[in-house]
């Protein structure tokens, strides 16, 4: 059994599959403690691992997004491949990247949570990232290039951290964007849902 946050269908608001339409499996817990976290880990319910397939299964996206919390807490390879095998969809995760990546992964997003304030700085064990996507907080940003997980391949997302505060929010905003035009090695990603107001 997993204790599952949510299941939802929607479209992918951020870094390289941008406005992809994707099933989201969020699961609940995290090994960090992130002040900016957007998921309630107090809440969730336990599911089967069936039940998990036949909740995706209602959705025809091509991709499942595994996310949370930290989704490799609960994710392993045999969940991944029977995810795949289940339902001829490709298998996506969204991990801080403090723990190994069930190999059978198809793309690996890495966000790390170092050098932001607020966090237990914590080691990179991820072996590899199709995508890093950094939570701009005015950190320093030479370190993520050299990640272990990042190869020549990989990219690089910076996105502006979300408030509630439109005027603050505004202000983040604005601030990512120019470190990007500022260093090119960065692409921006701006979680598209939260200006289409979907899930």
């Amino acid at each position: 059994m997993k204790r599952v946050n949510e299941i939802f269908y929607s479209l992918q608001g951020e870094g390289h599959h941008t406005g992809y339409p994707s099933v989201f499996v969020r699961f609940s817990g995290c090994n960090l403690e992130c002040p900016f976290c957007d998921t309630r880990h107090e809440q969730g319910i336990l599911m089967s691992d069936d039940d998990i397939i036949r909740a995706i299964k209602l959705y025809s996206a091509r991709w499942i997004v595994l996310t949370g919390g930290e989704p490799t807490l609960v994710v392993d390879d045999d969940f991944v491949r029977m995810l795949k095998r289940a339902t001829g969809k490709m298998v996506a995760i969204e991990t801080n990247g403090s723990r190994p990546i069930p190999p059978s992964i198809d793309w690996v997003c890495v966000s790390p949570k170092n050098n932001l304030p607020g966090v237990t700085p914590h080691e990179i064990v991820a072996d590899r990232a199709d995508e890093i996507k950094v939570v701009d907080l005015g950190q320093p940003l030479d370190s993520y290039f050299e990640l272990p997980c990042r190869s020549e391949r990989t990219l690089m997302y910076l996105q502006p951290c979300y408030v509630a505060n439109p005027k603050q929010f505004e202000v983040n905003r604005l601030s990512t964007v120019r470190r990007v035009l500022a260093d090119p090695r960065w692409t921006l990603s701006v979680q598209l849902h939260r200006y289409l107001d979907i899930p």
